[in-house]
């Protein structure tokens, strides 16, 4: 699995940049069309949408409170735990990915300043699912941005030769990004360009991090068994906060999270005590 992600990401060109700018291109002029660079018009253009949206897909509680979890870096990576056994080049790449849309996450919501949706509009013409979130920092989606990072990322390594089977994989990664994403709009917590934007970040934060760790590999140590003992730590910690969220949020993924956490973190302490 190694030996293909590590041929797939010598695949990945700056050209693969191309599409995410076009389509914020697209995005940005839409925005310039309708006179939405304000917060307040930004808003107003979309929130008839946004209603008709978080209507529908409120009506599905539990599996919006599970699929907005994924874009929880904690969750979502620590269901890729077992990759770092099997394929260390993906969390190489992983690692870049996630410290660049971090960076670019937080950037943005300072730019922008949108006002959350709970912040703003009626408080019964939208359902709130959880946590009701009332800052200024609607936009980008950073749920979106963590998702399509780390799917960006596992969509260029994992790639299949076979042309209809890079077909299946492509529109099914995409699918459940887009499907995963939406749910913030499901849980009332973003705007539906919210997560439009944010998931197009998402994507060249994962393009971002495959180019940097081929020219600036200093993450290769992490597949190495000597630095075992320090992932089975790191992996501990991990294990115990998503209990500490279990107990506040009885939820399904966090299950299959630590279910992740504990299989990699026993192949670990197995692997590092065999002579």
């Amino acid at each position: 699995m190694n030996e293909t992600a590590i041929s797939n990401f010598n695949k990945v060109k700056v050209s693969y940049f191309l599409l995410p700018l076009l389509l914020l291109a697209i995005v940005a002029t839409y925005l310039y069309t309708h006179n939405a660079w304000s917060a307040g018009n930004y808003i107003s253009i979309q929130k008839e949408a946004f209603i008709y949206f978080n209507l529908r897909l409120s009506k599905f509680p539990v599996l919006m409170s599970n699929f907005t979890q994924l874009g929880d870096a904690l969750i979502i990576l620590s269901l890729c735990t077992i990759l770092i056994l099997y394929a260390p080049r993906i969390w190489e790449s992983l690692i870049w990915a996630s410290l660049i849309s971090a960076l670019l996450c937080s950037s943005l919501k300072r730019f922008f300043e949108i006002p959350r949706p709970a912040a703003i509009l009626e408080k019964d013409s939208f359902v709130i699912i959880g946590k009701a979130y009332f800052g200024n920092n609607s936009l980008p989606s950073g749920h979106a941005i963590t998702l399509f990072t780390v799917l960006t990322v596992l969509l260029l390594a994992l790639m299949p030769k076979n042309i209809y089977l890079k077909l299946i994989w492509i529109m099914l990664i995409i699918g459940m990004g887009i499907l995963f994403s939406l749910s913030r709009v499901g849980v009332g917590a973003h705007y539906l360009l919210d997560v439009v934007i944010g998931s197009i970040i998402g994507y060249i934060s994962g393009i971002s991090g495959i180019v940097i760790n081929r020219y600036c590999n200093i993450w290769s140590w992490i597949g190495l068994k000597r630095y075992y003992l320090l992932l089975i730590i790191l992996f501990m910690v991990c294990s115990m906060v998503l209990i500490q969220k279990m107990l506040c949020d009885n939820l399904l993924i966090f299950y299959f999270s630590l279910l992740s956490l504990f299989m990699t973190t026993y192949i670990l302490i197995k692997n590092y005590v065999t002579k």
